[in-house]
Protein backbone atom coordinates (compact mmCIF):
# COMPACT_ATOMS: atom_id res chain seq x y z
CA UNK A 1 0.00 0.00 0.00
CA UNK A 2 1.02 3.41 -0.61
CA UNK A 3 1.91 6.08 2.10
CA UNK A 4 -0.79 7.83 1.60
CA UNK A 5 -3.06 4.88 1.15
CA UNK A 6 -1.80 3.81 4.62
CA UNK A 7 -2.38 7.91 5.57
CA UNK A 8 -5.85 7.66 4.28
CA UNK A 9 -7.05 4.43 5.53
CA UNK A 10 -5.36 5.32 9.41
CA UNK A 11 -7.69 8.20 9.31
CA UNK A 12 -11.08 7.14 7.24
CA UNK A 13 -11.12 3.78 9.53
CA UNK A 14 -10.27 5.20 12.70
CA UNK A 15 -13.06 4.15 15.17
CA UNK A 16 -13.69 7.96 15.81
CA UNK A 17 -14.01 8.49 12.00
CA UNK A 18 -18.26 8.75 11.58
CA UNK A 19 -19.02 10.81 8.61
CA UNK A 20 -20.30 13.82 8.87
CA UNK A 21 -23.29 15.66 7.22
CA UNK A 22 -24.49 12.36 5.84
CA UNK A 23 -27.74 11.02 5.15
CA UNK A 24 -28.18 8.13 6.97
CA UNK A 25 -24.65 8.32 9.06
CA UNK A 26 -24.83 6.48 11.97
CA UNK A 27 -24.41 2.28 12.17
CA UNK A 28 -25.19 1.95 8.63
CA UNK A 29 -22.06 3.02 6.97
CA UNK A 30 -19.64 0.95 8.65
CA UNK A 31 -20.29 -2.54 7.55
CA UNK A 32 -20.26 -0.47 3.66
CA UNK A 33 -16.01 0.14 3.68
CA UNK A 34 -15.49 -3.95 4.39
CA UNK A 35 -16.96 -5.50 1.57
CA UNK A 36 -15.41 -3.42 -0.97
CA UNK A 37 -11.91 -3.70 0.71
CA UNK A 38 -12.21 -7.30 0.41
CA UNK A 39 -13.08 -7.14 -3.40
CA UNK A 40 -10.25 -4.76 -3.66
CA UNK A 41 -6.57 -5.39 -5.11
CA UNK A 42 -4.27 -6.15 -1.94
CA UNK A 43 -1.91 -2.98 -2.48
CA UNK A 44 -5.23 -0.42 -2.61
CA UNK A 45 -6.60 0.87 0.35
CA UNK A 46 -10.27 0.19 1.54
CA UNK A 47 -13.02 3.02 0.14
CA UNK A 48 -12.67 5.85 2.23
CA UNK A 49 -15.33 6.90 4.27
CA UNK A 50 -16.88 10.18 2.42
CA UNK A 51 -17.39 13.14 4.96
CA UNK A 52 -15.08 11.90 7.80
CA UNK A 53 -14.11 14.85 9.69
CA UNK A 54 -10.29 14.53 9.58
CA UNK A 55 -10.02 17.30 11.77
CA UNK A 56 -11.85 15.70 14.76
CA UNK A 57 -10.26 12.12 13.87
CA UNK A 58 -6.59 13.40 14.78
CA UNK A 59 -7.62 15.75 17.41
CA UNK A 60 -9.26 12.60 18.92
CA UNK A 61 -5.79 10.50 18.05
CA UNK A 62 -3.88 12.95 19.75
CA UNK A 63 -5.81 13.48 22.77
CA UNK A 64 -5.19 9.56 23.39
CA UNK A 65 -1.53 9.87 22.67
CA UNK A 66 -1.26 12.82 25.00
CA UNK A 67 -0.70 15.57 22.59
CA UNK A 68 0.62 14.35 19.01
CA UNK A 69 3.06 17.05 18.77
CA UNK A 70 2.34 20.01 16.48
CA UNK A 71 0.54 17.27 13.52
CA UNK A 72 -1.63 20.51 12.40
CA UNK A 73 1.09 21.62 10.08
CA UNK A 74 3.97 18.96 10.27
CA UNK A 75 4.45 15.93 8.23
CA UNK A 76 6.89 14.66 10.88
CA UNK A 77 4.48 14.61 13.66
CA UNK A 78 1.65 13.91 11.86
CA UNK A 79 3.21 10.90 10.47
CA UNK A 80 4.12 9.87 14.05
CA UNK A 81 0.72 10.73 15.31
CA UNK A 82 -0.45 8.10 12.81
CA UNK A 83 2.50 5.69 13.70
CA UNK A 84 3.87 5.57 10.19
CA UNK A 85 8.19 5.90 9.11
CA UNK A 86 8.71 9.78 9.49
CA UNK A 87 12.24 9.09 8.34
CA UNK A 88 13.59 11.29 5.35
CA UNK A 89 13.17 8.32 3.15
CA UNK A 90 9.67 8.13 3.46
CA UNK A 91 8.97 11.37 3.53
CA UNK A 92 10.42 11.62 -0.14
CA UNK A 93 8.38 8.40 -1.24
CA UNK A 94 5.63 10.29 -0.33
CA UNK A 95 6.73 13.22 -2.12
CA UNK A 96 7.33 11.48 -5.16
CA UNK A 97 3.76 9.68 -4.70
CA UNK A 98 1.85 13.23 -4.05
CA UNK A 99 4.31 15.40 -6.71
CA UNK A 100 5.75 17.32 -4.33
CA UNK A 101 9.01 18.71 -5.30
CA UNK A 102 9.58 21.75 -3.24
CA UNK A 103 13.03 22.46 -1.35
CA UNK A 104 15.45 20.76 -0.44
CA UNK A 105 14.68 17.38 0.96
CA UNK A 106 13.84 17.37 4.73
CA UNK A 107 13.76 21.08 4.56
CA UNK A 108 10.89 23.06 5.91
CA UNK A 109 9.40 23.83 3.01
CA UNK A 110 9.77 20.16 1.75
CA UNK A 111 7.90 19.47 5.14
CA UNK A 112 4.94 22.16 4.86
CA UNK A 113 4.10 21.57 1.48
CA UNK A 114 3.91 17.83 2.25
CA UNK A 115 1.56 18.73 4.90
CA UNK A 116 -0.56 20.94 2.41
CA UNK A 117 -0.51 17.97 -0.01
CA UNK A 118 -1.41 15.54 2.23
CA UNK A 119 -4.64 17.79 3.88
CA UNK A 120 -5.57 18.45 -0.24
CA UNK A 121 -5.45 14.95 -1.16
CA UNK A 122 -7.52 13.78 2.25
CA UNK A 123 -9.90 16.40 1.28
CA UNK A 124 -10.17 15.42 -2.72
CA UNK A 125 -10.80 12.16 -1.40
CA UNK A 126 -13.89 12.62 0.85
CA UNK A 127 -12.62 13.88 3.87
CA UNK A 128 -13.70 17.16 5.50
CA UNK A 129 -10.28 18.81 6.41
CA UNK A 130 -10.62 22.39 8.41
CA UNK A 131 -9.04 25.17 7.03
CA UNK A 132 -6.61 25.08 9.89
CA UNK A 133 -5.12 22.16 8.84
CA UNK A 134 -5.00 22.91 5.01
CA UNK A 135 -2.25 25.31 6.19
Amino acid sequence: MSIFGTIMNKIFHHPSAAPTNQPGAGAAPSPEPAAPAAAAAPTQAPAPVAGVDVGAVLSEMASLKGGGGNYQSSIVDLLKLLDLDSSLAARKELGTELGVHAGVDGSAEQNVALHKAVMAKLAENGGVVPDSLRG
